[in-house]
């Protein structure tokens, strides 16, 4: 059964590429976000990677209006009260999306289906929090969303089968490409990821090589069309530290450590791309 109603939580990054890929796919999606400045950064996000997509001739003029008809904006969450599926792309913190997920259950009618953009926490303990851990699921797009073609489908401990199976289908209706991961600390993509660009930073930290000659290496010499460092700013430095965080608590093994560098760095906002500063410095 398609879905007709479509809410994605947090207008950020994530979110709003999610409200984006949704919205050109043809389905009605409604926005989320705390306050109008969040908001109105979400949609500006929107309306600029739209207008890249019509300059290099990827959509047309009228797609691109048509896309921006397919969203509407919120700053109350009640109103997401008979929508279809939510989909959470909150701030990386379990206390927030269990709260969520505890606001959404209240608010939501009951064959209302919760998922989580999460990159790397328990969908099973999220799930826990509402009474509905059957319509729980994980779905981790990568960033920039409208452009990576993965999906994560991540089951919790009591997602159905039904639930798992129209989340799959809805992934390939917006033309992504579904991979079917259980519910361990960082899935796959982070679990594998992460301790790389971890352990890139250790070479940083400890004077093997200064930033630009490690991701040479790893572009030159390993065909990564992106260094692990520049990576790392890209996707944000307080991501990064907090997915290793979630990786280092869930396993308890030192191999998992976050490099005493990507802490000091997080604590003197050097966040990357976001902030202007991390391995690299950007305008």
């Amino acid at each position: 059964m398609a879905f007709r109603t479509i809410t994605v939580i947090g207008a950020g990054q994530m979110g709003s590429g999610i409200a984006q890929t949704f919205a050109q796919s043809g389905y009605p999606v409604m926005l989320y976000d705390i306050d109008d400045s969040a908001i109105n950064r979400g949609l500006s996000s929107i309306e600029a990677s739209l207008s890249r997509l019509v300059s290099k001739g990827k959509i047309t003029e009228e797609e691109r209006v048509l896309t921006l008809g397919n969203l509407t904006v919120s700053t109350v969450m009640d109103r997401a009260a008979h929508t279809e599926l939510v989909i959470e792309a909150a701030p990386e913190r379990m206390d927030l999306k269990k709260a969520l997920f505890k606001q959404l259950d209240q608010i939501c009618t009951a064959n209302t289906i919760l998922a989580t953009n999460t990159s790397s926490l328990s969908i099973t303990d999220m799930a826990a929090s509402t009474n509905r851990p059957q319509l729980v699921i994980g779905m981790h797009f990568m960033n920039p969303v409208p452009v990576m073609p993965l999906v994560e489908i991540i089951r919790g401990l009591a997602t159905s089968d039904e639930t798992f199976n129209r989340i799959k289908e809805l992934a390939i209706a917006i033309g992504k490409s579904p991979v079917a991961v259980n519910d361990y600390p960082g899935f796959v993509s982070n679990r594998i990821l992460m301790p790389m660009i971890n352990e890139a930073i250790y070479t940083v930290y400890e004077g093997v090589a200064e930033p630009e000659a490690v991701d040479q290496v790893m572009k030159l010499g390993m065909n990564h069309p992106m260094g692990p460092l520049a990576l790392a700013d890209f996707i944000g430095l307080d991501t990064c530290l907090a997915i290793m965080e979630t990786l280092h608590a869930g396993f308890g093994d030192s191999k998992y450590r976050p490099c005493p560098l990507l802490r000091k760095y997080v604590q003197a906002g050097w966040l990357g791309r976001k902030t202007g500063r991390g391995f690299y410095i950007y305008d």
